[in-house]
């Protein structure tokens, strides 16, 4: 079993790229590979080196980060990626897993985290800095809402909902809907009893938790 991790680096701030290239190469558990300053440079030499781990910038010009890991890891599956980033951003986080990439992580993360980090997903972990871990817990959790509000509302109080969201008046809802206002009023008074809700915004912000 080897006892050293072959890493590349792609990340296209020169200083950045420096001070991860001295990070690696001084640690003795590291094999240092190669840093690349753009994706297609890395592309073009991917299926020729051997590697463990690349740790990947997102935000480069080009071909971006996400890109780049969704192209590469087709090629050689047993390449774990790191995404190494600035952003803090909920569709970054999930395209970039959904790319392929194993672990996610800010770039204010110190040098003392960033090995165990990699060594980590060579382990069969996916490391991530903690504010990302917190984004991807309340993201389930939204998810989640979502679908038990869809579970228990019926077809007709969805489309309630919908009109609710829509800023429309009750009355603009029983137009639309061809219903009596007191139904659309005996609707929303189950929407509120079901979603355990008191108002339009609540009603909205539980069945739409990102609205």
């Amino acid at each position: 079993m080897r006892k050293d991790v072959r890493v590349m680096v792609v990340e296209d701030d020169r200083e950045i790229r420096d001070l991860l290239r001295r990070i690696l190469s001084d640690d003795a558990s590291i094999r240092f590979i190669k840093a690349y300053p753009n994706g297609e440079t890395f592309l073009k030499d991917f299926t020729g080196v051997e590697a463990d781990v690349v740790v990947m910038d997102i935000n480069m010009p080009g071909v971006n980060g996400i890109d780049c890991v969704a192209r590469a890891k087709p090629l050689n599956p047993q390449v774990q990626f790191i995404i190494s980033t600035v952003f803090e951003n909920p569709n970054y986080i999930f395209q970039a897993l959904c790319a392929g990439a194993t672990g996610y992580l800010l770039k204010s993360l110190s040098a003392q985290e960033l090995v165990p980090a990699i060594h980590e997903v060579v382990q069969g972990g996916s490391p991530m800095s903690p504010a990302i871990a917190r984004l991807v817990v309340s993201s389930f959790q939204g998810q989640a809402r979502a679908s038990i509000s869809d579970q228990q509302l019926t077809a007709k109080e969805r489309e309630i909902v919908d009109g609710l969201a829509a800023g429309l008046m009750y009355k603009e809802i029983a137009e639309k809907g061809g219903i009596s206002i007191g139904t659309v009023r005996v609707h929303i008074r189950n929407i509120y009893e079901k979603l355990q809700v008191s108002s339009r915004h609540d009603a909205v912000k539980k069945v739409y938790p990102g609205a």
